[in-house]
């Protein structure tokens, strides 16, 4: 039986970005502070109207309510598209207990927009959804860039989502309803990091599971600790969270912070099914990745989500063989 989590009460910076144009070095400031402390922070008075947020999370319970054929018309393939089940994480070496659909800019989603006949609306919604957020991402690159001594417009010209290099992705996500006594272990989203810039994650009030676990020094390891902190949604607000290209193009002053959606072990935790929408800021292909202080080889974009993707899939590997030795060397199956 798995021991129980340890939980510490750590502070989740909140950041308004009301009157931005004026109050930019302030903002800048309270940015940093929280990359270079937690790496997670909410932003509050960003410009998204509750509707729309509202309106996108109604748009994915009619998407992932469809049957699976006809989702998988729309099946993941080179970075976009409909998944189920099939994320496995390194941390667990099993898949995560969800279903998502990724979703980009322009015509890196050719052939992966259902027919408007099937869901009218849709994709003219998210799109215009996907755009208000990535405003609301370039106000926060302005304010990295500056904190890094670059340009203003530094991050947000390697995250033009207007470009046919762009990489940036929107991801509808949908937990399943886990079981009382479900006999197994279960896992919603293993502990990871994100190997983007910046991500911004909208959670739906009363399904709780996020939670963090701060410590990370370098950009390069892929350890953790075992003392978390829950992360609650509020309704409006946006959870954001630096990614491993950010902690490594900041030269690991800035702080990726290993986080997961725990499945429900303990008394209070919540077993419904979980909504939730995350933005990850991806770099354009061909973006010039190296910190200030170049502590870190120059790589491309393409290079550097190469780079994570592979780290992560041997670490993947290397899980499942542990607990395939594990599982031939007892009587009693391991259930996973």
């Amino acid at each position: 039986m798995a021991a129980p989590t340890k939980y510490l009460e750590r502070p989740i910076p909140s950041i308004s970005l009301a009157d931005f144009d004026s109050r930019i070095d302030e903002i800048t400031q309270q940015l940093c502070s929280a990359a270079e402390d937690v790496g997670f922070f909410c932003v509050s008075d960003h410009g998204i109207p509750l509707s729309s947020i509202d309106d996108m999370f109604a748009w994915s319970s009619r998407f992932f309510s469809l049957p699976d054929p006809l989702k998988a018309t729309v099946s993941f393939s080179n970075n976009a598209g409909w998944e189920k089940n099939a994320q496995v994480r390194p941390s667990t070496g099993a898949a995560d207990r969800k279903e998502s659909y990724q979703m980009q800019f322009g015509a890196n989603m050719d052939g992966k927009w259902l027919p408007d006949a099937t869901l009218p609306g849709f994709q003219t919604s998210a799109l215009q959804f996907m755009h208000q957020v990535q405003a609301v991402s370039e106000r926060l690159m302005t304010c990295f860039a500056r904190g890094l001594g670059f340009d203003d417009n530094y991050f947000v010209r390697a995250h033009d989502v207007s470009r046919p290099e762009s990489q940036t992705v929107c991801r509808l996500l949908h937990y399943f309803e886990v079981p009382a006594n479900p006999g197994e272990v279960w896992h919603r989203a293993g502990a990871h990091t994100d190997w983007d810039l910046l991500t911004l994650l909208f959670q739906k009030e009363g399904q709780s599971g996020l939670e963090i676990c701060p410590g990370r020094e370098v950009s390069t390891s892929f350890g953790h600790g075992d003392t978390w902190t829950k992360v609650e949604p509020s309704a409006g607000q946006i959870i954001c969270n630096i990614g491993d290209l950010l902690m490594s193009w900041s030269d690991d002053r800035f702080k990726s912070t290993f986080h997961r959606v725990k499945a429900p072990t303990e008394p209070g935790d919540y077993h419904g099914e979980r909504y939730s929408i995350a933005f990850f800021n991806q770099p354009c292909h061909d973006a010039l990745i190296q910190g200030p202080r170049k502590k870190y080889p120059l790589v491309t974009g393409a290079e550097f989500t190469k780079n994570a993707m592979d780290l992560y899939y041997s670490k993947t590997l290397e899980k499942q063989k542990r607990q395939l030795l594990e599982e031939s060397s007892t009587s009693v199956p391991v259930r996973i």
